[in-house]
């Protein structure tokens, strides 16, 4: 999954995105395992099949690319983001339109295609728990957030984003499909009877380092993240009750040069196979909904598309729409 925090850290290795030539194309995502997985499993099957060499940049920065539009100097054509972010940075007039003629949108999923983004790949916010360390595991966000019943640390994001409000609210007995709009009052009481408790997890592998070493023995986790870790021995158990879904998305800043290039690398990338091979590898959903039946049947439960019975969807359109003043009284929460 991606590091949220990693602001300024570089891909080891790979060339820089100054460097990239005007025939050439620079993608831009989080770094970490799914940049690898990206690279891999994307870029370098593009690169085969068109020539367009794909240079890797990140971690994605909303700050620097809206500066680098502001400037008219878009030097990345294809940017990795949030799928809240992706709505609201259209709707501002930061994101080039995409080309549907060039893109099948008709094969992704409709849940997480606008004007201006397509899907990346889309995860789930579900319950782990680490069973060799505790008498039981909580099953519901109900049972996450009763420290009587199980008592002890529980981690959660710690950023503000789609997870941890409609988690609070499920556990307080809102219905799913009434989330929204998010009562923020109701939210933020029922995360005080726990705030004590908490501790915060900023990227992937910290949730797992968590998790792993029973610091926090359960919490709520990206789903991938927990299949990796029970891949290393680590005895997790997920509970997929009231899944909440979340997705990344594949945008093209406004007045990139490489406008052809990006559109043509966003459609290989949402391909049925660069979609079900990037999936095998890192945990997480594909969008593209012929991919499935390119996948092994066992992996396969283990994926979100496969949890739909009682998943979640979050309101990217809310989000888009509500993160900046979600964001200011979040932190100022955390801070208290």
């Amino acid at each position: 999954m991606k590091y949220k925090i990693a602001i300024g850290v570089m891909l080891a290795g790979l060339v820089s995105a100054g460097s990239a030539s005007a025939q050439d194309m620079v993608f831009t995502s989080w770094g970490g395992t799914t940049q690898d997985a990206q690279q891999k499993h994307w870029a370098e099957g593009f690169t085969s099949g068109t020539g367009v060499q794909v240079t890797q940049d990140g971690p994605t920065d909303y700050g620097k690319l809206k500066a680098m539009v502001g400037a008219g100097n878009a030097t990345w054509d294809v940017v990795d983001v949030e799928g809240d972010y992706a709505v609201q940075a259209g709707d501002a007039g930061l994101l080039e339109k995409l080309d549907f003629s060039v893109i099948d949108k008709s094969k992704l999923d409709p849940r997480f295609v606008t004007d201006y983004s397509v899907g990346s790949f889309y995860y789930s916010f579900v319950i782990g728990c680490n069973k060799d360390a505790v008498d039981a595991c909580p099953k519901t966000w109900s049972d996450l957030f009763d420290t009587a019943k199980f008592p002890g640390k529980r981690t959660f994001y710690k950023w503000s984003a789609p997870g941890v409000l409609e988690a609070a609210l499920l556990a307080d007995g809102v219905a799913a499909d009434k989330l929204y709009p998010l009562d923020l009052e109701r939210a933020f009481k029922k995360l005080d009877t726990i705030k004590s408790d908490i501790i915060w997890w900023d990227n992937g592998a910290q949730s797992q380092q968590l998790l792993a070493s029973a610091e926090a023995p359960f919490g709520s986790f990206w789903n991938g993240r927990l299949t990796a870790l029970a891949q290393t021995g680590v005895s997790v158990e997920t509970s997929w009750t009231n899944n909440i879904t979340a997705a990344d998305s594949l945008v093209v800043p406004k007045g990139t040069k490489n406008k052809d290039a990006a559109m043509k690398f966003i459609a290989h990338a949402t391909g049925a196979e660069p979609q079900a091979m990037f999936a095998t590898e890192t945990g997480y959903a594909p969008i593209n909904k012929d991919s499935s039946a390119q996948m092994d049947a066992e992996l396969r439960k283990t994926l979100p598309d496969m949890q739909a019975d009682t998943q979640v969807n979050s309101d990217m359109s809310y989000w888009a729409q509500h993160r900046d003043e979600i964001g200011t009284r979040w932190y100022a929460w955390q801070a208290q």
